[in-house]
């Protein structure tokens, strides 16, 4: 059992600084993020703050997370694809909103923890991939919303043509010299944008990594 106090405090906390709906409340309240901390970490893992992993990458702070996945509309949505996995904890909450969660990893030895906790939590409707996460999985598209967790210049076109109609694609995008998260919509075929707010976030890498 895990610390409900520190982690119930934790999702208090996000809530104060960003008021959650209720559906994105109970997922935080579902998923423990000490899970997912690198060991050396745990006694901070219900802090906001962002925290290091292995191969340079970070375990996103749960503020970040939590923004990331209420800017995604998820009221009545079936299917996501997320690009970049990570430790797995944003997947994990969005497998507590929609149906299918699809997430892909370049860096194989991060996608082999992540499924780890997948299968601790008892988690079933993640779909993990090996892959450089620019070129989609067009196996399972078209996808209702898609999260790029990682900053881009530039938006892969081949994602756009794995959305939706009507869907939604999030994404950290840089503009000069900040990192903005940008949302996307697809609404008859053509894609429109707008700026949410700056963030911070691991730079978006080619190919993949053993």
């Amino acid at each position: 059992m895990f610390a409900r106090s520190k982690h119930e405090n934790m999702v208090h906390e996000i809530d104060m600084t960003f008021r959650l709906d209720a559906h994105v409340r109970n997922a935080f309240l579902s998923v423990d993020r000490e899970v997912f901390v690198p060991s050396g970490f745990k006694h901070l893992a219900y802090k906001l703050d962002a925290l290091p992993m292995t191969s340079s990458q970070w375990i996103s702070s749960p503020l970040t997370v939590a923004k990331m996945t209420q800017h995604l509309e998820l009221g009545g949505v079936d299917t996501v694809l997320e690009i970049g996995c990570g430790s797995g904890y944003q997947a994990a909450i969005l497998s507590k909103i929609t149906r299918r969660v699809f997430t892909i990893e370049r860096i194989d030895h991060l996608l082999k923890e992540a499924k780890e906790r997948f299968t601790e939590l008892g988690i079933s409707n993640v779909f993990t991939r090996f892959d450089d996460g620019q070129k989609g999985w067009k196996d399972y598209a078209p996808y209702e919303r898609i999260l790029f967790s990682a900053t881009a210049r530039e938006i892969p076109p081949v994602l756009f043509e794995q959305l939706a109609e009507g869907g939604i694609l999030l994404a950290p995008v840089q503009q000069g010299p900040l990192e903005i998260i940008t949302r996307f919509y697809k609404r008859n075929g053509r894609i429109t944008s707008e700026a949410i707010e700056p963030c911070r976030f691991v730079p978006v890498l080619d190919g993949t990594v053993k």
